[in-house]
């Protein structure tokens, strides 16, 4: 053993071994074959223009969006166009400053839960059949004539005669039947009579199909201009993005401290959790402050605007209100410039869907009538030839319909990745969007309103704390 002195000829002391220690958490993790956990992030503190440290605000939770490869976005339009939105940082501190003594208690909803006479058709549907019978306004033979030409009853006959269709069994037993006429209920015996008809039921069923074909059609195309004309719209109201940009950097405000902080983009439906925030007044939401940021901005453009053409003017403190209130109808303008968005969230897709495919299904029984059931009988040359010419429209048409849904379904979800990246594919709804508008817009509206009318009628309970 080598000893070593100091400096007075003392010998020094071997240092003592340093105090085993448990292996670092991670390194335990690694050694029993799980992953170490992520580092954690730091929090930058975010400074405002004066240098000073920026307070914490209550957070805005929306899902920030990473921008999709190779796909235009209108994160990307605004940042090249930006309308260089600004809010009253003094004003958004008083608002929202950051509770931190506890926690707001949250209000939970509770939701409180809910003859004996034997005949051939069965009695319940026997009843209808009765009943249906005397909304038809013709008679056996006037029906039987019409059904056999293939044309002469309206669509509400139609529609009757088709809901009497019996079962199979009903069926059998009726053209079976052989006993005294007079027996039977007169709604059975007008069954029987119909049933006479070689295949009765599926002529009224294409006949119903052949009447209410161009109603269906016309409904569904009008669906199709709707979905069009909303697409156009969303892609295309400046407005709207002057409101996402203030939306996005209020947010971003909102959020500084926090992992949400720094978006560059966020899912539309962050818009409608706006209005859940409130301020310090417990009446002021988020959505108030953007509104009323937004027009303070519109009026005080008008405000130079007029001062540049009259140099002299100055504005008086009614003179502002006036401005503010025309900046509030400028945003308002908003419902109005997505009138179509509106009228699509009430459009149910798997509906529209349904409908064309019971076109396209109605088409093939239509098909297999005129082509096979029927071709080879002369008695039904008459019904053919109605049929044949309406079979040639029809396929024409569906065909364009097929090629009209294509279009509006890729361009809605063009537009949803416009807006929120790349759609998954198990995507379950793609008109969602248009439903988280409209009932944005909806708070949009009543926001503009109580705002418009808190400096008309000075109601203390709808005053905003304005500047």
């Amino acid at each position: 053993m080598i000893e070593t002195f100091n400096s007075m000829g003392i010998p020094k002391s071997s240092p003592p071994p340093p105090p085993q220690k448990n292996p670092p958490l991670s390194l335990q993790r690694q050694c029993n074959g799980q992953p170490p956990p992520p580092p954690l992030l730091p929090l930058q503190i975010q400074v405002g223009k004066d240098g000073s440290p920026l307070p914490r605000l209550k957070p805005l939770h929306w899902d920030k969006i990473r921008a999709a490869p190779n796909c235009s976005m209108v994160w990307n339009d605004i940042r090249s166009s930006s309308f260089e939105f600004e809010f009253d940082e003094q004003m958004i501190k008083s608002l929202f400053a950051y509770n931190f003594q506890g926690p707001a208690k949250d209000e939970e909803a509770m939701n409180k839960s809910a003859s004996n006479t034997k005949h051939v058709i069965e009695h319940h549907r026997l009843q209808n059949t009765t009943i249906l019978l005397k909304t038809l306004n013709a008679s056996t033979s006037q029906v039987c004539d019409s059904v056999t030409q293939g044309n002469g009853l309206s669509v509400q006959q139609l529609e009757a005669l088709v809901k009497m269709k019996p079962t199979k069994e009903e069926e059998e037993k009726l053209l079976n039947y052989d006993g005294d006429i007079n027996m039977l209920d007169p709604a059975e015996n007008f069954v029987k009579v119909l049933l006479s008809i070689r295949m009765a039921f599926p002529r009224m069923e294409v006949m119903l199909y052949k009447e209410s074909f161009d109603d269906e059609v016309a409904h569904i195309k009008m669906s199709f201009a709707m979905i069009e004309g909303a697409c156009t719209e969303l892609k295309s109201s400046k407005l709207f993005f002057r409101l996402l940009e203030a939306v996005l950097k209020t947010g971003n405000r909102m959020n500084v401290g926090t992992l949400r902080g720094g978006a560059s983009a966020f899912k539309l439906d962050a818009l409608l959790k706006l209005a859940d925030i409130r301020g310090a007044d417990g009446k002021t939401t988020l959505l108030h402050f953007v509104v009323q940021e937004m027009a303070r901005s519109k009026g005080l453009k008008a405000s130079e605007r007029l001062k540049e053409t009259f140099s002299s003017c100055h504005d008086t403190p009614t003179e502002q209100e006036e401005h503010s209130t025309m900046g509030t109808h400028f945003v308002s303008e908003l419902s109005n410039e997505l009138g179509n968005v509106k009228k699509v969230a009430s459009i149910d897709l798997d509906t529209l869907k349904n409908s064309i495919s019971n076109l396209s299904c109605g088409l093939v029984q239509l098909r297999n009538l005129v082509q096979k059931d029927l071709a080879s009988d002369d008695e039904n040359k008459n019904f053919l030839q109605c049929m044949r010419s309406f079979l040639n429209y029809a396929e024409n048409t569906m065909h364009e319909l097929k090629v009209g849904e294509a279009q509006v379904l890729l361009n809605v979800k063009e537009l949803t990745e416009y807006y929120h990246g790349e759609v998954s594919k198990d995507e379950s709804n793609l008109l969602q969007i248009f439903v988280i508008m409209k009932d944005f817009l909806g708070l949009l509206d009543r926001v503009c309103r109580e705002m418009r009318g808190s400096k008309h009628n000075q109601n203390p309970s709808l005053v905003l704390p304005l500047r």
